[in-house]
């Protein structure tokens, strides 16, 4: 093999690794942002299991303006811009409808996600008010895909 051939080797190869490293440190230290829920129904300490700022909800759109902003400041970093996972982390658009969905994404909040001993998902209900948090559900309840 030739010494240019070894080069562009080694030069793929350390380019492959750097991408990889940043996708894996995506995942590193986040600190969670305030969001300010000014306007939305107070929900209270006790967690619901279902979306309290549903489509039946007065401010449903005031829910989604929030929660699209706190999304993009807590969450786009790993699942992405407009909620279009690059592949770090799900693609929320796609999380279940309904009463499934809401299970699911409360389970994941308040619990996280942590994997041989990593932290893959902070546990966000620790950082972020419940209506933060169901804010958030609601942005991603107006941008989802159907399958």
């Amino acid at each position: 093999m030739s010494i240019n051939k070894k080069i562009v080797g080694l030069t793929v190869a350390g380019l492959m690794t750097a991408t990889l490293s940043a996708q894996v440190l995506a995942h590193g230290d986040v600190t969670p942002q305030n969001v300010d829920v000014t306007g939305l129904k107070p929900l209270g300490e006790e967690w619901l299991e279902s979306q309290p700022y549903g489509p039946d909800y007065e401010n449903r759109e005031l829910a989604i303006s929030i929660g699209s902003s706190a999304y993009t400041q807590n969450c786009a970093r790993c699942h992405g811009l407009d909620a279009i996972s690059g592949g770090i982390a799900p693609d929320l658009r796609y999380l279940a409808p309904g009463l499934d969905g809401d299970e699911w994404y409360v389970y994941r909040v308040r619990n996280g996600a942590v994997r041989d001993g990593r932290v893959y998902m902070p546990k966000m209900a620790e950082h972020l008010s419940q209506e933060a948090l169901w804010a958030i559900r609601a942005y991603l309840e107006s941008v989802a895909v159907d399958e």
